[in-house]
């Protein structure tokens, strides 16, 4: 098979990664791949082209800000992809994250469509079945069609139109009438939003949910671990992962109000980002440097804690279970479904009564989590071969 893939980035971050995955196993199979790609630094790899320059992705993000909508523009990497396209001539292209301000996605489903070229998006975010939010939270406008939405709104187009009625408008013409696209949701949780949207309600799609896979060789329990003498002390260790605590909707708030609730257990935030004064139970660290080391802490604590108000899937939910430590957390969404068995909790968002007695049953439970589960569900090579029987499918 010639397959080709399209991505915001490469071999970084979680989609980056997913790309990288899904390209390795594909080629140990006799497949040929590539791969384009619109963001951060260039990549030596053979099959892997970067369509986008970062002056072009500025002026794109600045005409966004000015006209709400953000999937146009990009001409110049829009053309270099649409050309790539037709010289490699795939079997099947496989579009992920599409938004970054790198490529004009209704161009290029447009070509896509007109040539009748099979088709697989994997949705990461709900940014392709709403008009253009990366979580919808409570709000079910798009179900049916966005509209007066005060995240969409360009500083000069504000005045006289509704921006977020035409991006949705427009995304849905996208899709219409779109005859062979597999439409992959990476939890079962948003499989079901994606397929309410009317903007996939005009096309044949086929929906399917493949779980995001993990490197099980960096996340996996140890036996000897680094910072063991570091933490090593009698109370629990309560860990939170994020890539941002500052920002509101990952909950950082609290893990402060439950530092402060419960002073006999320790906490440690890795990707900690934040200036503000923390209890003294509270540690601090900033990004790991390598995926083994962020698994030692997944390794000497206790629980897991997910305080997100969304979540699609939450690779933080699967690492921490492929170390062997369960989780405790808001119901988010993705999580949900990611969870295996008695290894996770989740409670309502924003009750932090709720989420202190869940954390304090699961230490005292302390499961044993199994192994044999974990590798079957959370292994980066059966995500990458589910997509691969995929291809086939489609490419029928």
């Amino acid at each position: 098979m010639k397959i080709l893939q399209i991505n915001c980035v490469y071999a970084i971050g979680s989609t980056g990664k997913i790309v990288e995955d899904i390209s390795n196993l594909c080629t140990s199979n006799g497949d040929e791949v590539l791969i384009l790609y619109g963001r951060e630094a260039k990549n030596i790899a053979s099959n892997v082209i970067k369509i986008s320059t970062e002056a072009e992705a500025k002026i794109h993000s600045m005409l966004s800000r000015l006209t709400g909508l953000d999937f146009s523009y990009s001409f110049f990497a829009t053309q270099k992809a649409i050309k790539v396209i037709r010289q490699f001539n795939p079997d099947v292209v496989h579009l992920h994250c599409l938004n970054g301000h790198f490529v004009n996605v209704y161009r290029l489903l447009a070509y896509l469509k007109h040539e009748k070229i099979p088709t697989v998006l994997t949705l990461h975010a709900e940014i392709m079945h709403t008009a253009g939010c990366e979580h919808a939270y409570d709000c079910m406008k798009w179900v049916e069609g966005c509209y007066g939405c005060d995240k969409i709104k360009g500083y000069l187009t504000r005045i006289y139109r509704d921006d977020s009625k035409l991006a949705y408008s427009k995304m849905k013409e996208s899709f219409d009438g779109f005859e062979n696209i597999a439409i992959v949701s990476v939890s079962k949780w948003l499989e079901n939003r994606a397929k309410q949207s009317a903007i996939f309600r005009h096309c044949h799609a086929k929906f399917i949910t493949i779980e995001n896979g993990l490197d099980l060789q960096s996340f996996v329990p140890l036996n000897i671990n680094p910072l063991k003498e570091k933490f090593d002390g009698k109370n629990p260790i309560i860990l939170h992962v994020t890539p941002n605590f500052n920002h509101p909707l990952k909950g950082g708030k609290y893990v402060i109000e439950l530092a402060k609730k419960y002073p006999e257990w320790s906490f440690i935030i890795v990707g900690y980002n934040g200036n503000i004064t923390l209890p003294s139970n509270v540690t601090t660290i900033g990004h790991t440097k390598s995926k083994e080391e962020l698994s030692w802490y997944y390794n000497i604590a206790d629980v897991t804690l997910l305080t997100s108000k969304r979540e699609t899937f939450s690779m933080v939910c699967a690492e921490s279970l492929a170390c062997g430590t369960p989780v405790v957390g808001f119901r988010a969404g993705g999580p949900e479904s990611v969870f295996i068995g008695d290894f996770a909790r989740f409670v309502d968002y924003g009750d932090v009564r709720e989420l202190g007695e869940a954390i304090n049953e699961m230490i005292t439970l302390s499961p044993n989590i199994d192994a044999t589960l974990i590798n079957k569900k959370f292994s980066a090579k059966n995500m990458a071969t589910k997509y691969r029987q995929l291809y086939k499918e489609i490419i029928k």
